[in-house]
């Protein structure tokens, strides 16, 4: 076939040949910019420590002549070091047989909806939420549904109001009520949830999966080594549930963002039915060493988590002097409501030096709780914002925000997957899909980072 000549002629023929559903869709674009204080991915913001620094170096020299092999493709390992390193935080009884892992928790949940969905079958969350577990859902021809949090209502409802924290929570009987209406294949809930920090009751986790007796159950727990002191783990829940599975990363609290390193926690059934789709010797030697050694050294790596709880809680309280309205949370961010104009304020604080994260959500933004000095800038940043500009406060719905919800800034979808329907379509296993779910019209957001 020949090529015809010129950069548009080029891009029809792609188009021609580029999967139906993923036409006019966009590519993950997160902006990485060179600012003095960057608070808008939820990474560790501390480096990791040079004793750690010298046993991953150590660990990597130990495997590099042996690279000319392929690596330990069931990761033994790194398997039995996860599982003890779960049973120490969580009090669980686990196994390696229980564990997976995979190049960061975004492809260990590739690997379930990989075995567990496809065309045909349904994924449900609870909007908002992470904007990465629809957008994986799609990759695999998998659809899906966006349920409603609080009181069964959507929490996109009115998009220039700041909705109240309590819009936020995950109430059990609503949330059984869809979960039955829609009889998913796989149901997502993140604990404690990104964009709002929140934890779920383990109540929540034991009802769904009682509701739905068809359905797996993922619960993403990327956060969890910040929850507040009694936030216990689903990995509690697990035994005599095989349909339960909880993912967990390295990228957090571990501050290994750039060692890509998730896992997951689940029946050993699951955990057989992955290695039926990952690509053969997925986790590479160096990763596996890096892994190893970050594990061994888990003390001194989750050592700054006391830290960015304390700089999380500063954050809450003195946002709140300043006539904001923070969300309770048991991750190592913050999510702030009571903004006029969100974008508007977004762009304030970067412009200077701050940077943020518009999460889609009218009159919110996110903010990563980091060091003492980087809390310090921002917090005296967002002040002077709001002395210089009262009216960047919203006490009463915003118009500035409704005529600009659907607006993202050059190089930065501020959607995050938020549905703003007011309805979800019903649909069940067997089903095709129905005439669009807001999730299934709208473009790609913008993924939140925490895996």
């Amino acid at each position: 076939m020949t090529v015809p000549d010129g950069r548009e002629a080029v891009d029809a023929v792609l188009s021609t040949l580029l999967r139906p559903d993923l036409i006019g869709r966009t590519a993950y674009g997160a902006p990485q910019l060179d600012v003095p204080v960057a608070l808008n991915t939820n990474e560790n913001s501390y480096p990791v420590p040079p004793q750690v620094v010298e046993s991953i170096m150590a660990a990597m020299a130990d495997a590099a002549p042996g690279l000319n092999r392929y690596p330990d493709r069931e990761f033994t390992a790194l398997r039995a070091d996860l599982a003890a390193y779960l049973t120490r935080v969580t009090g669980t009884d686990l196994t390696p047989e229980q564990m997976w892992a995979a190049n960061g928790s975004n492809e260990v949940l590739l690997h379930l909806l990989q075995a567990f969905g496809g065309p045909g079958r349904v994924a449900l969350g609870f909007t908002p939420s992470y904007s990465m577990h629809p957008i994986i859902t799609r990759t695999t021809g998998t659809r899906w549904i966006d349920g409603a949090r609080g009181a069964g209502r959507s929490t996109g409802s009115g998009a220039g109001a700041a909705a109240a924290p309590q819009d936020f929570d995950l109430v059990v009987e609503p949330v059984v009520r869809q979960v039955r209406q829609h009889n998913p294949h796989i149901v997502f809930l993140c604990s404690p949830n990104n964009p709002t920090g929140t934890a779920i009751d383990l109540d929540l986790v034991r009802a769904v999966y009682d509701a739905v007796p068809t359905a797996l159950i993922v619960v993403d727990e990327a956060y969890a080594e910040f929850a507040r002191p009694g936030t216990a783990s689903a990995t509690t829940l697990l035994a005599g549930r095989p349909r339960l599975v909880v993912s967990r990363t390295m990228s957090k609290a571990f501050a290994l963002a750039g060692g890509r390193v998730g896992y997951l926690a689940a029946d050993p059934a699951v955990v057989d039915a992955l290695r039926l789709v990952r690509m053969p010797y997925h986790l590479s030697t160096q990763t596996q060493a890096v892994a190893r050694a970050a594990l061994a050294h888990a003390d001194a790596l989750l050592g700054t988590v006391d830290a960015i709880k304390e700089q999380r809680d500063a954050i809450v309280a003195r946002v709140a002097e300043l006539g904001l309205v923070p969300v309770p949370s048991d991750a190592n961010f913050v999510l702030i409501g009571g903004f006029a104009d969100a974008p508007a304020s977004w762009q304030a604080l970067l412009d200077h030096g701050v940077l943020l994260r518009d999460v889609g959500i009218p009159g919110h933004l996110r903010v990563t709780a980091g060091t003492p000095e980087e809390t310090q800038a921002m917090l005296g940043v967002l002040a002077d914002h709001l002395a210089q500009h009262p009216e960047a406060l919203a006490h009463a719905t915003s118009a500035a925000d409704e005529a600009r919800a659907g607006e993202p800034r050059a190089g930065e979808s501020h959607a995050e997957g938020i549905s703003l329907a007011d309805e979800v379509p019903t649909g069940d296993n067997d089903g095709e899909p129905d005439s669009a779910t807001a999730s299934e019209t709208a473009d790609d957001p913008d993924p939140q980072e925490h895996q």
